[in-house]
């Protein structure tokens, strides 16, 4: 199993978090299923992850950084490309009045601070154009987005949010690593056929149990990207990224949806590398195949599958712009002016060395720059050229 979250140092064994089957959650879960039967992993993730009260996502104080980093983390700079990539997918819209950034998962309002701070430093015709909707379903961490943002609400430039607008017409829709949390069916190909792994709760454990297909979508959804999968090999289908993609889709009348995230084309995903399919979890920095310990307590998270997202954005007419690496997205950004964004002004010479190794983590194979994908699609707009894209 390939592991693609991003650790905040060098590997080292971590902590397993406690396998408390008795934490409220556990209990919630626990009589639910000796109620009901086992339920499919895609309920059981939606419940650790999302749960009002005990999911990992839903907590008031967040904890991901105690258990891995993303992009936004490492420096500013993620922010301010992205700010200035959607600067130019304003542009080639014929400069839009409102022009409607959307980023959906946008957790504590971390990246929105970073892109909207910037745009209004260096991007100051675009910043009048803007409506910046930071989209969360944790009402914990919305709760931040007043303070975090406050200087751009006050000035009509931003919002926080629960849901996506129901019609946005003109702008781009963002996710940072966003559908890689979103909960998915496992599965498992037996004599030709596909079942579905389920959870059960035995001998005071929740525990992995073989049962048929849980919808006749999941069948659906491997053969119209024409993946059979060879006995024995387990794999992830995350309908749920369908959905999402289809909703962004009919939402947006004219734009761009920005999907950043690590995973793969549906070939490269679905092959032998992966035979025991990508789900993992993440403790304090440490990865673990034991996703079914103590839910809510830990991160649970899964490979994109790209080919799904191009496949399902068509049916909301989403045309496909590229697909390349976040390190060949960034870098094709920045040299447009040699990486100045990098750095804050007045920084001294140590400052901006440190920024430059920060970066590097940013683009580097090693680093988060191979492991994350960068897919745009785009809707009432004929073959745009982006920056961005120069290298794909």
């Amino acid at each position: 199993m390939s592991s693609q979250k991003s650790f905040a140092g060098p590997a080292r064994d971590g902590e397993p978090p406690p396998t408390d089957v008795h934490n409220p959650l556990s209990l919630l879960l626990a009589e639910r299923i000796r109620a009901n039967g086992p339920i499919p992993f895609s309920e059981f993730m939606r419940q650790a992850l999302y749960h009002a009260d005990y999911g990992y996502y839903s907590r008031s104080t967040p904890q991901t950084f105690q258990d891995y980093y993303t992009s936004v983390d490492v420096h500013p700079v993620f922010g301010r490309l992205l700010g200035r990539q959607i600067a130019e997918m304003w542009s080639l819209l014929g400069t839009p009045t409102p022009f409607y950034v959307v980023e959906c998962g946008a957790g504590t309002g971390a990246l929105a601070a970073n892109l909207l701070d910037f745009s209004a430093r260096e991007l100051p015709e675009f910043y009048r154009a803007l409506h910046y909707v930071a989209v969360e379903r944790s009402a914990g961490r919305r709760a931040m987005h007043p303070t975090r943002l406050a200087q751009h609400i006050s000035v009509g430039r931003a919002a926080s949010a629960a849901t996506i607008p129901e019609t946005i017409s003109a702008g781009c829709i963002l996710s940072n690593e966003l559908l890689d949390a979103l909960p998915t069916h496992r599965l498992l190909a037996c004599d030709g056929q596909l079942q579905e792994l389920l959870v059960d709760f035995q001998a005071d454990r929740f525990v992995d149990v073989v049962g048929p297909l849980s919808t006749p979508l999941l069948a659906r959804y491997f053969q119209e990207q024409g993946i059979t999968l060879p006995d024995g090999n387990q794999a992830e289908a995350c309908l749920e990224a369908c959905d999402w993609i289809e909703a962004a889709g009919k939402a947006l009348q004219r734009g761009f949806v920005l999907t950043i995230d690590y995973g793969h084309e549906a070939p490269a995903l679905y092959n032998d590398r992966h035979n025991r399919g990508t789900l993992i979890a993440y403790y304090q920095h440490a990865a673990s195949e034991d996703v079914l310990r103590n839910p809510g307590g830990q991160d649970l998270t899964a490979h994109v599958n790209f080919t799904a997202l191009q496949l399902w954005g068509r049916h909301a007419g989403l045309e496909p712009t590229g697909l390349t690496t976040q390190s060949q997205f960034l870098v094709a950004l920045g040299r447009a002016n040699e990486f100045a964004d990098l750095y804050d002004p007045g920084q001294n010479e140590v400052d901006k060395l440190r920024a430059r190794l920060l970066l590097k983590n940013l683009i580097h194979p090693e680093g988060l720059g191979e492991k994350f994908q960068v897919l745009i699609q785009h809707k009432g707009i004929a073959r745009p050229r982006l920056t961005g894209l120069s290298s794909y």
